[in-house]
């Protein structure tokens, strides 16, 4: 049995506040230098851009020294390197912080701002703008919230106390409440406790449900309506599947507005393509501090625009 390695820390500090890239060389495999290896892991990256990595000394071990190009392989070794970043339009809209202390921080996310970095969005991300603003080079996401879904997040301050925030929202602890704007339906009897099966595979957009054991559940309740046909609605989920509450609503026939995902696959959003966002909100987060014990209700102080003016909201204003 393989004894479980210490990772050693970055010797690469962060850029524009994102981690380098770390790799650790597999255990097995028929490479005969680190650079043979990365050229053949990094194929997206595009002919000659590993070749120039090394060239230029971008690619180090643990000491922090450059990695020459012919350099062995050795199984286990871990090299970090810092990769472009892609091109990214800004989000015009500011992360506003509700909290903080010297354990957590917790922003309310406008809509269009992914969580961490993921794919093309990588700079223009909560946690590394908020790591840029905060000067927190540490911060870490506890939990994530959709790109599209604007409200409540929790980031961790300390290195030491990640697992404990994490754990929380792994475990359920935390009480999760969201708002969304969606047609009013009459004949639809609310509240309700909607129970179903959801799964997501790998590379399709949307999420189904299908028979089985539910593994999704949400509760769903009617706030207020109005005479334009609107509804506003509190969404509290029980668990956490991946688009759970986006498919229980449109599953109920109360699609939630802007959604473009479902009832039916719509262009995707484009980047810089700021209008009619989803109208979801993660309205509020409650939880037992695991660290200082402290009792925490946080509430996102936004307005979904489709509620504030329909016709602004229609019209991308």
């Amino acid at each position: 049995m393989r004894r479980k390695t210490r990772i050693p820390p970055a010797p690469l500090p962060q850029r524009h506040g994102v981690d380098p890239v770390r790799v650790r060389l597999p255990f097995t495999g028929a490479w005969a230098t680190v650079r043979e290896h990365l050229v053949e892991r990094l194929t997206g990256a595009g002919d000659g851009v590993v070749d120039g990595m090394f060239d230029a000394g971008l690619v180090v071990g643990a000491d922090g020294r450059a990695v020459p190009p012919d350099a062995p392989y050795e199984p286990g070794m871990f090299v970090w390197f810092h990769r472009e970043l892609p091109v990214e339009v800004p989000v015009p809209f500011p992360l506003r912080v509700v909290y903080r202390d010297e354990h957590l921080v917790v922003v309310d996310k406008p809509h269009f701002l992914a969580t961490t970095p993921r794919g093309s969005h990588v700079a223009e991300t909560a946690l590394a703008r908020l790591r840029r603003e905060l000067g927190v080079p540490a911060l870490t996401a506890a939990h994530r919230l959709d790109r599209l879904t604007a409200g409540l997040v929790l980031f961790t301050v300390r290195p030491q106390d990640r697992g404990a925030y994490q754990t929380l929202f792994r475990d359920r602890r935390v009480h999760k409440e969201y708002e969304a704007i969606a047609p009013y339906d009459p004949a639809l009897t609310l509240p309700r406790t909607v129970r179903s099966r959801i799964v997501k595979e790998r590379g399709v957009l949307t999420a189904r449900e299908v028979e089985g054991e539910p593994n999704a559940v949400s509760r769903i309740e009617l706030i207020e309506r109005r005479d334009d046909g609107l509804g506003r609605y509190r969404l509290v989920p029980g668990t956490g599947q991946t688009h759970q509450l986006r498919v229980h609503m449109n599953a109920l026939g109360v699609p939630i507005l802007g959604d473009p995902l479902y009832p039916e696959v719509t262009a995707p959003v484009p980047a810089g393509d700021f209008r009619r966002p989803l109208q979801l909100l993660a309205r509020g987060l409650a939880f037992t501090d695991p660290v200082t014990g402290v009792e925490h209700r946080f509430r996102s102080g936004r307005v979904l625009g489709a509620w504030a003016s329909y016709e602004g909201w229609a019209a991308g204003q």
